[in-house]
């Protein structure tokens, strides 16, 4: 009987385990040059949230690349392959750039064409306060919706990545950097992914001299 309890008990934390992070609003991105995690944010962009996380909950960025690097602007992603191949996305999402988030440093915003509610899945990261990306009394931004909360030197590391081999894509980096997994987590991952991307890796270089004599060796 206790034993049966005790079984009942673990499943019902697992369950609302899975069911709280389901709800999360943290995603953790891992990529080439390591992983970064964005807090998005539903009360101020319910519709483009919504959006982003039915792309993130379907695996849709999985092996997608940062596509267009541009230094002290911003670094954007989220919808070619390595070979530059669009995906096919869902119906585009209401513009909100209206919602008092600003293009600041490190914020996330959707990626669109000159029409306002032409965004799908390709997001940007700003490397600066961007304010001409911000909404304005005549013209709509672009919608900014959540936050690099962790690994925004991830972010840094993208964009200083050499481009200019592929002349249709000049701002896109020589070498890939891919979107390995994009998965929501919560605070306990986000600090895991935190302590692993500060702890110090123990040097090689030892094992890769030559030795010179046995005491070497």
């Amino acid at each position: 009987m206790l034993k049966s309890l005790t079984g009942l008990l673990a499943g019902i934390s697992l369950l609302l385990s899975v069911n709280s992070m389901a709800e999360s609003n943290l995603i953790a991105m891992k990529t080439d040059l390591g992983t970064f995690v964005i807090e998005v944010y539903p009360k101020s962009a319910p519709a483009t949230v919504k959006n982003f996380l039915t792309y993130v909950d379907s695996k849709f960025y999985d092996g997608t690349i940062f596509h267009r690097v541009v230094p002290g602007f911003v670094v954007q992603g989220g919808g070619m392959t390595f070979d530059f191949t669009e995906k096919p996305t869902a119906d585009p999402v209401v513009n909100e750039s209206i919602n008092g988030l600003p293009n600041d440093y490190k914020s996330v915003a959707m990626a669109r064409q000159s029409d306002p509610d032409s965004a799908t899945a390709q997001f940007y990261i700003n490397l600066k306060n961007n304010t001409g990306l911000n909404a304005t009394g005549t013209k709509p931004g672009y919608t900014v919706f959540g936050k690099v909360v962790a690994g925004m030197d991830v972010i840094e590391k993208i964009s200083q990545e050499p481009r200019g081999m592929f002349k249709a894509h000049p701002e896109a980096p020589n070498y890939a950097v891919r979107v390995l997994s994009a998965t929501r987590t919560d605070s306990a991952g986000v600090q895991a992914i935190i302590n692993a991307q500060r702890a110090t890796k123990p040097s090689s270089i030892k094992d890769a001299l030559v030795p010179i004599d046995e005491n070497q060796q």
